[in-house]
């Protein structure tokens, strides 16, 4: 962790010391064995005669019983309210939770968050093509001004989609939906999980359509063995997000519109009577058969692209429905939903009055130990709080420092040549800085900037350039966008979170610290703050690193560094144990909400590469910030030959149970 006890990482009644932990910007896979990770990391690592057990992380799954009940005799007299007071089980019905792929060693939560991360890659490049397409087409309008004939100006029209809808396009025939039960809950999402577009729901089976309110089972899945018995349609899900004018919701009970008959316009205003069909039926046939509906509320949200973010609330009953005249006077169904006991405490009303109270000033901060930890070097003051110690202490035995401090001895490389774009760069054909990413700007303009998906490197624009402070490509080294705050935890030292919502792609911050030479580092030091720059092993896939794809163009002089890296570690670090900014207190996760991308933009020398943590999931506010610190297992020995170990609390449900 970032601010470990001391009894966490040295005994004070024995004198052994530590070979330090080094952090990698790659998740180090499993290695089939200790001598093969000591071979790699060389001389730093001794044999180990008796490594420790594997431990494996196990999805705990519930059997339940899913035979069907009998139907339940209603009145359908549409005027009278139906009541049904039948029991509902909590429990999963059995479910094929391995979606497409060879995922099936991951946990329910990972899946999901792979298929989200893969739908944010999607949509970010779908984003670029829908920039693109309106640049080209404002250069058009400007050089042909009102020679544009009508039936060219309607052709791009058409051309033109809706970003999220091509990514759920894409992903349905690349086959990387989620492959899960459609009765129940969703195994990895939890109550309180938030979808930042309907679109999200989609692609992991949360709510099957992206306009919809009612998602349910047609008639056209009678055949499958698993719906025998039932009464179809059957409707699974619920979105309530106040597009009907009579909806009424107290949060542990809903009174929902039916489907069909409002203006689609958006006024929510009825224009013609409701039939009881498609999704109204399957309402009526869910009470009927007593299966429950998952239920997800819409709240305004002004960091999401749709102007919604969306709270999943766990499961309902349908207990009764009626029909009755709208306030428009034309007939609407209603439909009674209660929420089933047993489940994690109802989220949406946090979601309103906690977050909703996220401070407008530091005044108003619980905790407050620190106003700004980097007493005014940032152009967003970073608080620190501590409600855990007692007497609460502040963050203390570090420099802040808004920029990377070269030991003795390092010289940086001169500027390379840089591109000769004006203002900003735009078109990726005739941008130098473009070509070297593969022919394209690693960066959407959206949100200020986002990373469209983890690169090998990225090569921003640098001194020599000639576009300006605000170009796209310049992403990393714009400072801090974000109010982030310093905490303390109760098992993991200090923590970093966010008052904002934060885009995937977004960039968090750079590791700043003192950039030395791997070789310079007090091996019996207790410095669990030394990152290596390690971006040349990760695009080799050296020493069990996650291979980083991405198309790039390496400069000559690259190949020789690959072969002198071959057998060795990094050559250079960065140590942020005395010096650092707020980097240096964002912990480790095994799942993180994190990833570290390397970058350079003053110089082309990969050995020092900037080090930029970026947003890998769409991050609601207050969440803790982690990455994974890469630590190799074993790594870390004593005096006397002997491993030392630090526990993971991260609490992820695939945690490896040890940083090292």
């Amino acid at each position: 962790m970032v601010v470990p006890c001391a009894a966490q990482l040295s005994d004070p009644n024995n004198d052994e010391q530590v070979m330090v932990p080094r952090r990698c910007s790659a998740r180090i896979k499993t290695l089939k064995s200790d001598q093969e990770a000591q071979r790699q990391r060389g001389a730093r690592c001794r044999s180990i005669d008796n490594p420790p057990p594997k431990t494996k992380v196990y999805s705990k799954k519930r059997k339940v019983d899913t035979t069907p009940s009998q139907p339940v005799q209603v009145d359908t007299t549409p005027s009278q309210p139906v009541l049904n007071d039948h029991a509902i089980t909590v429990a999963d019905p059995p479910v094929n939770e391995h979606p497409s792929g060879n995922d099936n060693d991951k946990s329910s939560h990972a899946r999901v968050t792979d298929t989200l991360r893969k739908f944010n890659k999607h949509y970010l490049h779908f984003v670029q093509e829908e920039e693109i397409r309106c640049r080209r087409d404002q250069a058009d309008h400007k050089a042909k001004k009102n020679s544009k004939s009508k039936e060219v100006e309607d052709d791009g029209k058409r051309s033109s989609k809706r970003p999220d809808l091509k990514a759920i396009t894409k992903m349905i025939s690349e086959k990387e939906v989620l492959d899960c039960q459609r009765i129940g809950s969703i195994p990895g999402i939890d109550v309180g999980h938030q979808f930042f577009s309907r679109a999200e729901m989609v692609v992991v089976r949360m709510h099957n359509h992206w306009l919809n309110g009612i998602d349910y089972i047609g008639q056209a899945a009678g055949k499958k063995e698993e719906y025998k018995g039932y009464s179809l349609p059957l409707a699974v899900s619920i979105v309530v997000s106040g597009q009907y004018e009579d909806d009424q919701d107290n949060y542990e009970e809903i009174v929902y519109t039916g489907q069909g008959g409002n203006d689609l316009l958006g006024n929510k205003r009825q224009i013609k009577d409701q039939v009881m069909e498609r999704g109204n039926l399957g309402l009526k046939n869910c009470m009927e058969h007593s299966v429950p509906i998952r239920v997800t509320r819409g709240h305004r949200c002004v960091n999401s692209y749709v102007g919604k973010v969306y709270t999943y609330d766990g499961l309902y009953k349908v207990v009764n429905y009626w029909a009755e005249k709208g306030i428009s006077g034309f007939t609407v169904y209603k439909f009674r939903l209660k929420r089933i006991e047993g489940q994690p405490v109802l989220t949406t009303n946090q979601v309103h009055f906690i977050r909703g109270c996220i401070p407008n000033s530091i005044s108003e901060i619980r905790g407050l130990v620190c106003e700004d930890i980097s007493g005014g070097l940032e152009d967003i003051p970073i608080p620190a709080t501590n409600l855990v110690d007692n007497p609460p202490v502040a963050p203390t035995g570090f420099t802040y420092s808004r920029g990377i401090i070269y030991a003795k001895g390092i010289k940086l490389p001169s500027a390379p040549t840089g591109c000769n774009c004006r203002g900003s760069c735009l078109d990726p054909r005739i941008c130098s800085c473009a070509k070297l990413n593969g022919s394209d700007f690693p960066y959407v303009h959206k949100d200020g900037g986002r990373l469209i998906e983890p690169k090998a490197v990225v090569f921003e624009c640098g001194l020599n350039c000639g576009c300006g402070p605000a170009c796209v490509n310049r992403t990393s080294q714009k400072g801090l966008r974000y109010r982030l705050e310093v905490f303390r935890t109760p098992y993991k030292g200090w923590g970093v979170r966010s008052w904002d919502y934060i885009p995937s792609g977004a960039t968090i911050c750079e590791y700043i610290g003192l950039l030395k030479k791997t070789d310079q580092i007090d091996p019996a030091a207790d410095n669990n703050y030394v990152f290596d720059i390690d971006c040349l092993q990760t695009m080799k896939g050296l020493d069990g690193r996650e291979r980083r794809l991405g198309e790039v163009s390496l400069p000559g002089s690259w190949q020789k560094d690959a072969e002198k890296t071959s057998d060795g570690g990094p050559e250079y670090c960065i140590d942020a144990v005395s010096v650092g900014n707020v980097s240096r207190f964002i912990n480790h996760s095994c799942q993180p909400n994190l990833f570290v991308q390397c970058v350079l933009s003053t110089h082309h020398d990969i050995g020092l590469a900037r080090v930029v943590l970026m947003a890998a999931d769409n991050i609601p506010p207050l969440q803790e910030l982690t990455y994974d610190y890469g630590y190799v297992l074993d790594s870390v020995l004593d005096r006397d030959g002997k491993v030392k170990q630090m526990a993971c609390h991260c609490g992820a449900a695939d945690c490896r149970k040890r940083l090292f």
